[in-house]
């Protein structure tokens, strides 16, 4: 049907005329609420949108305890489980800055158990007393 007699149609009928696809030949339209059609529109693209990869910070310093190193590693892989990367960090203060291998050493004790889990986007890296590395799940 012509255009014309598609709005008045849809006037009649108390809604609106809709243009669903206006590139196939002949357009194609609907009559409805196009309030309604919008909202729906929004709602379809908020749930196709990927979600954000977060950076979450585990932070271990030169003396941790066996302990605190694996509650520190189930931590980790729970944000590995979210699909989230992982940045590692230690931070060395005063005298503790001369022992930067031994710094080295926890960081590879804290990766020898999820090793096979992860993959290293940031191998570890030493910046004024700070040793960092990020890591994201397979």
């Amino acid at each position: 049907m012509n255009t014309f007699q598609a709005i008045t149609k849809a006037q009649e009928m108390g809604f609106d005329l809709i243009e669903v696809s206006p590139n196939s030949n002949p357009p194609v339209c609907k009559i409805g609420n196009f309030g309604q059609f919008q909202y729906n529109l929004s709602k379809k693209q908020k749930t196709n949108k990927p979600k954000k990869v977060e950076v979450k910070g585990i932070r271990l310093s030169l003396t941790i305890g066996k302990h605190d190193l694996e509650v520190k590693r189930n931590q980790a892989k729970k944000f590995l489980a979210q699909k989230d990367k992982v940045r590692i960090e230690l931070i060395l203060r005063g005298r503790e800055k001369q022992y930067i291998e031994k710094a080295k050493g926890v960081i590879n004790e804290f990766l020898s158990e999820i090793q096979d889990q992860v993959v290293i986007e940031q191998n570890v890296a030493y910046m004024a007393g700070r040793l960092s590395m990020i890591i994201k799940s397979k």
